[in-house]
């Protein structure tokens, strides 16, 4: 059997195979033990007999509970590239006036603040802000909360203005932890690797590894690089180093034959091209020259 209009995700409707003329019945038969397809809520069914990916989960969710939903927390963060774990359930925002089924899987939350989401692979997300501090309010220890809020400046996808608007447009009621990490949040240092993040996309190069530690053969470290470019061994650094932490002269580095390039967050700020050019006059040199004998290794940064 074959669907016209059918999206590449294999999620569909059951009204929509009924337009297409495929019966109640025989649905739930191709639905049923040993068939090709899989019902993974009601009214919604996968045009194949295995586990949903995350994605298709998604656009059930949205199928189930209509378009005018919107998928915030992790989710909507991810979709948006930023490097988070992803969540057991599915956070939807649900407009005050719906009812909300209880579906496994699912946390449907009632708002009378829909916001204006963004479709991505079709599916409506929450803003960055809005998702980071509905994906904080659901946490109960601080230093995650902390990391959390960081998320969406870390990536450079709204600034700390934006959070405090969001957060102050809100229901004040259980966001208290939220408030004090919110507080605790230095925008400059960790909105740096957001403005980094945008001068590379500006640049003709590969995108790099982000936060690594470089060591050498046997796992001694050796410095740290804020982006890192492994075909080449490119080493970005524009963060300083937080106090307590390890401080590797960048001598260490250039001495493997690492290429380095270092700036200042006033210069991400203010002279981003003339970063840009000094990145991808590095790596064509990086490019040029044989590989240094080290390794990187991801680090989790606590500032982010």
């Amino acid at each position: 059997m074959t669907l016209s209009n059918t999206s590449e995700s294999g999620i569909i409707t059951s009204r929509e195979l009924r337009k297409a003329g495929v019966t109640a019945r025989y649905a739930a038969k191709l639905c049923g033990p040993g068939g090709p397809w899989r019902r993974l809520m009601p009214g919604v069914i996968l045009l194949r007999d295995s586990a949903p990916t995350r994605l298709q989960l998604l656009q059930a969710a949205v199928a189930r509970f209509g378009p005018d939903v919107a998928v915030t927390g992790a989710d909507a963060l991810r979709a948006r590239g930023v490097d988070c774990p992803v969540t057991r359930e599915v956070h939807l925002l649900v407009p005050d006036y719906r009812r909300m089924p209880a579906e496994p899987g699912m946390l449907p939350r009632r708002t009378t603040r829909m916001p204006s989401a963004t479709w991505i692979n079709g599916v409506p997300f929450a803003p960055p802000a809005r998702a980071a501090l509905d994906l904080a309010r659901q946490e109960l220890d601080p230093a995650r909360i902390d990391e959390l809020i960081s998320l969406p400046l870390y990536w450079g996808l709204c600034t700390h203005e934006d959070l405090s608007k969001e957060l102050d447009a809100g229901n004040r009621r259980g966001s208290a932890a939220v408030r004090s990490a919110l507080r605790r949040v230095d925008p400059e240092e960790t909105y740096a690797h957001g403005l980094a993040k945008k001068v590379v996309e500006g640049c003709p190069l590969p995108s790099p590894s982000w936060n690594v530690s470089i060591c050498d053969r046997r796992g001694r470290p050796i410095g740290s690089a804020d982006a890192w470019w492994d075909d080449i061994g490119l080493a970005w650094q524009f963060r300083t180093p937080e106090q307590g932490t390890a401080n590797f002269h960048p001598l260490a580095l250039t001495a493997t034959g690492t290429v380095l390039v270092r700036c200042t967050i006033d210069q991400l700020k203010k002279v981003p091209m003339e970063v840009a050019a000094e990145l991808v006059t590095a790596f064509t040199e990086a490019a040029r020259t044989p590989r240094p004998h080290v390794r990187a290794i991801s680090r989790i940064d606590s500032a982010a």
